[in-house]
């Protein structure tokens, strides 16, 4: 099980598979070549 480096709390998968989402804290992290980048640097904030 993934989880947020920030809040510790489970990331879910969104965008058709393209990012990992943190329900807590709202950040995506991205995916690529089919490997989840867990950086805080390279999330994005989402707004909704």
């Amino acid at each position: 099980m993934l989880v947020c480096p920030v809040c510790k709390k489970p990331v879910a998968v969104v965008g058709g598979g393209q990012g990992l989402k943190c329900g807590e804290c709202r950040r995506v992290y991205p995916i690529q070549d089919d490997i989840p980048i867990m950086l805080v640097d390279r999330a994005k904030i989402d707004a909704a």
